[in-house]
């Protein structure tokens, strides 16, 4: 972002808040954030050894780890981890590295940074990691983030849950692995349920995958309207949902939800290890 410093060192965020940055403490660009965006990773640790500071700040604080992440350069990123890189700086947007690396679906450079202390997740009304990665299908960036701890239920007020997005942006990829970690299959943007959005999107194989992970069929949004109701008139999603309800649910099934109720989110990781047989294994686990 090109901006002029103004005479009095203070700057105005995206919020209309007034930041004191000491007129040091920034750079419109520099050198490390150009070798970082760019991969060039000799020129990268020529410039760390000769003392340049890693943590250096555009106006906006975008660093160069920043940079590195954005353009999917693993090398990079883990060079400037080594050299004292800030893993969690947030730009004035609040846009980490981690943030970065979830848009592109870098798993190697969000594998390294949750490695060197990233926070898995956001605090509210931050960029969410884990709702974008989502909403771009990068499934891989989510698997990794739930690994190291990321709430498959964050819920963001403008967005809802992960689910939600993945239903809304029709990535049934996502929908699937945040299903089988233990994601709420109900909760989705206020009273607007992941099989409310799904429906509306006419999106039948999602539809398909939360039914088949216990949504409520009847579940009420704002307007009191089901997803019936909201899936377009006469279209594919409408039509299996009209035989979904005249249909009786499989006791398998409700069999399979009912254990993983009972085993509980946090111990879903654990059905591998129980004394059953594999394909027994396998079913509980939607494998």
């Amino acid at each position: 972002m090109d901006e002029d410093h103004n005479d009095d060192d203070d700057v105005w965020n995206a919020t209309g808040v007034i930041l004191d940055i000491d007129p040091g403490s920034w750079a419109d660009r520099s050198p490390l954030h150009d070798a970082a965006s760019q991969g060039r990773l000799l020129a990268l640790r020529t410039l760390i050894i000769q003392g340049h500071n890693v943590n250096v700040l555009t106006i906006d604080h975008v660093t160069p780890l920043h940079e590195a992440c954005l353009g999917d350069h693993v090398a990079c990123a883990r060079a400037l981890i080594d050299a004292g890189a800030n893993v969690n700086a947030s730009t004035i947007d609040g846009a980490t590295p981690l943030f970065n690396a979830c848009t592109v679906g870098s798993v190697a450079c969000t594998e390294i940074l949750l490695e060197n202390g990233a926070k898995p997740q956001s605090v509210v009304y931050h960029p969410s990691p884990i709702h974008e990665a989502t909403s771009k299908g990068h499934h891989g960036c989510v698997e990794v983030l739930v690994t190291w701890g990321a709430d498959v239920d964050l819920d963001i007020p403008h967005l809802g849950t992960a689910l939600y997005t993945a239903c809304v942006c029709q990535e049934l990829e996502c929908a699937r692995k945040l299903l089988k970690e233990g994601a709420n299959v109900q909760k989705g943007k206020s009273l607007d349920s992941p099989l409310h959005a799904a429906a509306e999107k006419d999106c039948t194989p999602v539809v398909k995958t939360l039914l088949d992970f216990g949504a409520d069929i009847n579940a009420r949004n704002m307007e009191f309207q089901r997803p019936v109701d909201v899936a377009p008139p006469s279209s594919i999603t409408e039509g299996f949902l009209l035989l979904y309800e005249a249909t009786p649910r499989q006791l398998s099934q409700l069999c399979r939800q009912s254990i993983r109720k009972c085993v509980g989110r946090d111990r879903l990781h654990l059905l591998s290890h129980l004394p059953l047989p594999s394909r027994l294994k396998s079913f509980l686990q939607y494998q």
